[in-house]
């Protein structure tokens, strides 16, 4: 007897055993035969006893009554005339229900005891399938003739057997679609203390805040963890039922039952259906917890679990492809809408500057979503499952595009009239440019957000002008539109720090505040090599010579006076070589302004702070350049025209060394310097 091929492979959850008390029970009580108590009878023993029960030819094997069958159902197919019925009906006909109603009975008993279930042995699940098939065909070639004919009392029995059979089967097609890889051996099942349910796996996921099982456990099991056996009886159970004529009942059961192990795989990872209201009323950290765990789930659902659920299908309703694609179709389309319901739940929420890469996360996520939904789809069900998504997608797009054009708004509406101290880096420059530099990893995606937000407002606006000729004729930007984006950002920047620069009275201070800030922003910019394709070699160009120009005000502001101390001019009082002659009241008033200036500068910038150790670097080596020749050549010059003695140690406070040391103190922001040292 030829059997049908057992289909691929796949797998599915666990579940714990059905209550079979309430299975169908057919309505003839047909007496049974008594079962061995270990259950494990040959299937030819059970179906030779069957027969030999029901039958009045004990040596009538259940082949032989299939082929006796099979050659009267070639009669009435043939038959030509169908209102001239067979005069009579072959006893095979009696015997073969006689056998599926006795075989449902024994199954049913076999559930609430030890006994060999259905299913447990694949020769048994084959020549029971066989048999109701026999019937079913029977069923629908006696309904061909005139209900007054010879057959009819046939049509009714076979017809009330194949209500029986399709009854059972209904239910065990549910145990089967019930029943994982872990619980096939049902003493294996009873005796274990822990059940365990199966899990999936969650390997090259980033957790973020969210907390997910171990993915160590329960390894063997697989979505969506079917047995190659349990496959192969669901495969013949579902066909046994469409053609017998239950197709929709069939479909409802193994709809219902794998939107239910979906459901349960998804619950498995940690998600769990979240309201509207219900995101909108949680915390943001909450909320990014849910999100981190949300892309995960869509993640395994399109590249994991929607493929193996499409290929559990094809294996079970391989002769039926229209009617798995749409199967297939719905149970991924309720997975898929509610999925992506959460996505606009959370575009709904009020927004914030942190909201954004999360944002972005979930905008790739569904970037990524969308291909995914192929031919593997009805076309109606694929057409809809993309429109929705490219629309959530859209709109985490819109929602990204407001969050970052809104830190324009951050900068503009920080008007604080308090100086940081020291001249540091301004808290504004750090949060903004560290902002940058994390929204610059998702480069790629902001340039997709701010394009299709470009053509949205195209759309919206057909007379939309340019002003600033950023459009080419056709309409796509010349330049980048997140670029100029970050441009003008980095503008509002500049010109909200030159601002502040301002609130200082001290022009030097001023200076070393555009310093600090230039240089923090220049170099974050090169250490984001995003950052830095976006604005260009030119700007950094630009931005570095505007820093050298700082560096000059600030030298001439805060040494030029100290210089002209260190003057020739004024102290000869002739221009003849031979003649010259030194004022020394001139001369120690130079060196008694030079030692008050220097001491005060010396108390002030050693509390200024220069972060960056190479521009705090470049400042000293600059003022030591300039001030240590200057000092050694007055000194050089003009200490031998000073009395020795206490009138030297009076005028003469530092060595060219002393200076050196103390410039080496300036702007690393200790008061206590100056304190220290005269100590």
């Amino acid at each position: 007897m030829e059997r049908n091929p057992s289909p691929e492979k796949s797998n599915s959850f666990s579940r714990n055993g059905h209550n079979n008390d309430d299975v169908f029970s057919p309505r003839h009580n047909l007496e049974t035969v008594d079962e061995k108590s270990d259950g494990q009878q040959s299937v030819e023993n059970e179906e030779n006893e069957i027969v030999e029960d029901t039958t009045s030819d004990p040596d009538l094997s259940l082949p032989q009554i299939l082929d006796e069958v099979d050659r009267f159902l070639e009669t009435l197919t043939n038959a030509e005339d169908k209102s001239n019925p067979p005069s009579e009906v072959p006893n095979s006909v009696e015997l073969l229900s006689e056998i599926v109603e006795s075989r449902i009975v024994k199954y049913i008993d076999a559930s609430k005891t030890w006994g060999a279930k259905f299913g447990r042995d694949p020769e048994d699940v084959t020549s029971f399938i066989e048999a109701v098939n026999r019937i079913s065909k029977l069923s629908n070639e006696f309904g061909e003739f005139p209900s007054n004919s010879a057959l009819s009392s046939s049509l009714n029995r076979t017809s009330s057997v194949l209500q029986q059979a399709m009854s059972f089967l209904d239910e065990e097609l549910r145990l089967q679609l019930e029943e994982s890889k872990s619980n096939n051996n049902v003493v294996d099942q009873r005796s274990q203390k822990t059940w365990k349910q199966s899990s999936f796996n969650y390997s090259n996921v980033e957790h973020d805040r969210c907390i997910l099982p171990d993915p160590g456990s329960n390894k063997e099991e697989e979505f969506p963890g079917f047995s190659q056996e349990t496959i192969s009886n669901v495969k013949m159970i579902a066909s046994a039922m469409i053609n017998a004529g239950y197709e929709n009942e069939c479909c409802m059961v193994y709809s219902i039952l794998r939107r239910t192990a979906f459901k349960a795989a998804l619950s498995k990872l940690g998600y769990e259906y979240i309201s509207i209201d219900d995101v909108h009323r949680m915390q943001w950290e909450s909320l990014e917890g849910e999100i981190a765990l949300w892309i995960n789930v869509v993640k395994q659902c399109y590249t994991t679990f929607l493929s193996a659920e499409k290929k559990l299908c094809d294996s079970i309703f391989t002769d039926y492809p229209s009617l798995s694609q749409s199967l297939f179709s719905k149970i991924a389309r309720g997975v898929v809408l509610q999925l992506l319901n959460f996505a606009e739940a959370v575009v709904l929420t009020k927004r914030s500057a942190e909201k954004l890469f999360k944002f972005l996360d979930m905008y790739e996520t569904l970037h990524d979503l969308i291909p995914a939904i192929d031919d593997s789809y009805t076309r109606d069900c694929a057409q809809e499952l993309i429109s929705e998504a490219s629309d959530a997608k859209t709109q985490l797009g819109e929602a990204a595009v407001s969050i970052f054009c809104d830190l324009e708004n951050s900068i503009k509406c920080d008007h604080g009239r308090t100086p940081v101290a020291s001249g540091t880096v301004h808290p504004l420059t750090r949060y903004v440019m560290n902002y940058l530099k994390y929204a610059c990893e998702y480069k790629d995606t902001l340039e997709q957000v701010f394009q299709q937000h470009l053509m949205i407002e195209k759309i919206k606006d057909e007379h939309v002008v340019d002003p600033d000729g950023n459009l080419s004729d056709d309409g796509t930007p010349k330049t980048s539109p997140f670029s100029i984006q970050l441009m003008t950002i980095m503008n509002l920047l500049d010109a909200n720090l030159d601002m502040k620069s301002k609130l200082y009275r001290d022009l030097a201070l001023r200076y070393i505040f555009l310093m600090n800030n230039g240089r923090y922003i220049v170099q974050k910019i090169k250490g984001s090599a995003e950052i830095h394709e976006l604005m260009g070699d030119t700007w950094c160009r630009r931005r570095s010579s505007g820093l050298r120009h700082y560096h000059k005000n600030y030298q001439r502001e805060t040494w030029s006076k100290v210089l002209q101390c260190l003057s020739h001019e004024g102290l000869v009082t002739s221009s003849s070589s031979s003649n010259s002659k030194v004022s020394k009241p001139v001369l120690k008033e130079r060196f008694k302004n030079f030692n008050a200036m220097f001491d005060e500068i010396h108390k002030t910038q050693s509390t200024w702070v220069v972060s960056d150790e190479q521009l705090q670097s470049e400042l000293r080596v600059s003022i030591s350049a300039v001030m240590i020749p200057a000092y050694r050549s007055f000194l050089g010059r003009f200490k031998q025209h000073l009395d020795p003695g206490r009138q030297t140690e009076k005028y003469i406070k530092y060595q060219p060394e002393d200076i050196e040391t103390l410039i080496e103190e300036f702007f690393d922001g200790n008061p206590t310097s100056m304190a220290r040292r005269r100590t």
